[in-house]
């Protein structure tokens, strides 16, 4: 059953997705807006394309012919996915669901008018005008975002009146693809904010990993641990509405789910229709199988007997705080002294302020008390730094 995989994106975790998926046999070409990308590194082939210009993108399908096409971002003519599937060509987990999930809007309104499921109240702008009415309309402090963006680009918590104009113009001129339009959240005062990583399957039942907490900072994950203990009643909830609307977008695959839970309940906050970078918390083992893996399963058509709790883990993000080409990694062998400690360095090529360069790993035992764990992974991801050889040479 070796397939050809089209990759479109080639990111940290579309690197996790390549191997995994070579490790059942397929081959993968993996595309980008960039060379030397991560997942370019370790797949079969690549392309390098701006994968918002549609001919671009109908070009490298008709010469690769592939039997899946596999969306790793959002920023994709999307449209033109529907196209493909119409051809017989496998998109992942569906056309409706990477054109849906590329845009704020389809999703909330999916979730919210179309399936009735808890969300914070929102509202949407084009303009300047729009945007302080519906600011006005539901109220401050409230959460403000591009339609389209990716790792928290645009997103911020307007607190005062003063900011509109600030917050109005970071979150536009953060706008990914074409679309120039904003969501304005009511901020919701939550307890937990959890990814519940969803399994759909071609041929079997939606499957639910064990709960992922996660913290944030500027709108893009800082560190995740799992288990993430919550109600039963509010995991129960968060099932269901993750059923329900993977179901309405079709397909198979795995699907990061987003939920604030609250005194009032569990709210719907996001979703993402592939691996998620929280879950890469999975990577620690404390799955029986990875993120990625069931990804690989999913999509493949492959058996998912079970998923079960292993352990208890902790991811915690090495991010860059500047621009370089240049660069190297300290403090690797001081941190793997560490005993139940791994490392993913992602090799992008090129760092900038708070880009994402890697992850610590850390696990324990499943009944390991999760604070101690997630300061002690927290502190040491402090001790990997990057170099900067362009400022040692200048």
């Amino acid at each position: 059953m070796k397939k050809k995989i089209l990759l479109l994106g080639s990111g940290e975790l579309g690197k996790e997705l390549v191997i995994s998926l070579q490790r059942l046999g397929q081959t993968i070409i993996a595309v980008d807006h960039y060379d030397n990308a991560p997942a370019m590194q370790v797949a079969d082939g690549f392309e390098v394309i701006d994968m918002l210009d549609g001919a671009a993108l109908e070009a490298i399908v008709e010469k690769h012919q592939p039997d899946l096409i596999v969306p790793e971002i959002e920023a994709i003519r999307t449209e033109r996915l529907y196209a493909f599937e119409e051809r017989g060509i496998q998109v992942v987990p569906s056309a409706k669901a990477a054109n849906f999930t590329m845009n704020r809007k389809l999703i909330r309104d999916l979730a919210s008018k179309e399936l009735g499921l808890r969300t914070a109240k929102y509202a949407y702008a084009t303009t300047f005008e729009q945007f302080s009415a519906a600011v006005k309309q539901i109220g401050i402090p409230c959460v403000i975002k591009p339609l389209m963006s990716s790792s928290g680009k645009g997103q911020s918590v307007l607190k005062a009146e003063s900011q509109l104009a600030t917050v109005w113009e970071y979150a536009i001129n953060n706008s990914r693809g074409d679309i120039q339009e904003v969501i304005i959240e009511e901020f919701i005062s939550f307890e937990t904010e959890i990814t519940l990583l969803t399994v759909t399957q071609k041929n079997g039942d939606t499957m639910f990993c064990p709960a992922i907490g996660h913290r944030q900072a500027r709108g893009d994950y800082q560190e995740s641990w799992q288990p993430c203990w919550i109600k039963e009643a509010h995991y129960a909830e968060a099932c269901e509405m993750a059923r329900k609307v993977t179901a309405a977008l079709t397909g198979a695959g795995i699907w990061g789910v987003e939920f604030f839970l609250s005194e009032e309940g569990v709210y719907f906050s996001e979703l993402s229709p592939r691996p998620h970078d929280t879950g890469m918390v999975t990577l620690a083992g404390t799955q029986n199988l990875s993120e990625f893996e069931l990804h690989a399963r999913a999509i493949l058509g492959l058996p998912i007997p079970t998923i079960t709790l292993e352990k208890a883990g902790v991811s915690a993000v090495i991010l860059a705080d500047k621009a370089s080409a240049d660069f190297q990694f300290e403090g690797i062998e001081t941190v793997l002294v560490t005993a139940q400690t791994d490392i993913r360095l992602f090799g992008k090529p090129t760092t900038r302020p708070y880009r994402r360069m890697g992850v610590l790993l850390m696990y324990d035992s499943i009944d390991a008390n999760m604070t101690e764990l997630r300061k002690k992974a927290n502190t040491l991801s402090q001790e990997i730094k990057i170099k900067y050889l362009d400022d040692v040479e200048n």
